[in-house]
């Protein structure tokens, strides 16, 4: 067994194959960017959340694989890809030699990362929900043809800056967003991303944390 890193994931020709294809996928299906651009970000903030409230070393390197690896599944099919990612990542992860503990709670993160059917069971698994459901930019918008958006690419498209913050002091988890109002309503935003958001809350719990939305300057 070995102290496998994030580092090492991102340098494995499996996973970049895996994600690039996943991401391909995606688009052709006309979803936002998926693959190794919102794999990093979501590893980035996965790791930063734990980091800040002070969460030992080891936890912050898992929970930033499993956010670097949580839409792996996406390379099979979108339907129930959080199950065929996690056994995508276990297949992985235990021929890269890392320890079965950690596997474990890798893939149940990946599991348990949707609004759909899943749930903050640890730690590690509410920072890397709330770092998935963060990550709306106007840069994920696959689709080029401004005039055939759906809401969901209006929605994104329209945030041109997002930030999360952690606050551990005052035990504060924040999502502050910029929107652009002409291409979508902070109501649009909210209708699609509600449950996600009901979600985060859920997860920032399970961190002893409150989770707050800000838009545009307002808290929501």
């Amino acid at each position: 067994m070995c102290a496998l890193t994030l580092r090492d994931i991102k340098h494995d020709e499996r996973v970049r194959v895996y994600l690039e294809k996943a991401n391909e996928a995606m688009a052709a299906i006309g979803y936002t960017e998926h693959g190794l651009r919102h794999a990093g970000i979501v590893a980035g903030m996965a790791q930063s959340i734990p980091r800040q409230l002070g969460y030992p070393s080891r936890d912050v390197e898992v929970a930033g694989i499993a956010g670097y690896l949580h839409d792996i599944g996406n390379v099979v099919n979108r339907d129930i890809h959080t199950e065929t990612g996690a056994v995508l990542a276990h297949h992985l992860l235990v021929s890269m030699g890392m320890d079965i503990s950690e596997v474990a709670t890798v893939i149940g993160a990946i599991g348990n990362h949707e609004e759909d059917n899943g749930y903050p069971i640890n730690p590690i698994t509410s920072a890397v929900i709330i770092a998935d459901k963060s990550d709306a930019h106007f840069s994920r918008v696959q689709n080029k043809n401004r005039t055939s958006f759906d809401i969901h690419d209006r929605v994104n498209f329209a945030v041109q800056k997002s930030y999360l913050r952690v606050d551990a002091a005052a035990k504060i988890i924040s999502l502050e967003l910029t929107i652009d109002t002409e291409f979508a309503t902070v109501m649009e935003y909210f209708e699609i991303f509600l449950q996600r958001m009901l979600m985060c809350r859920k997860a920032a719990g399970v961190l002893d944390c409150e989770f707050k939305l800000i838009i545009n300057g307002s808290e929501i």
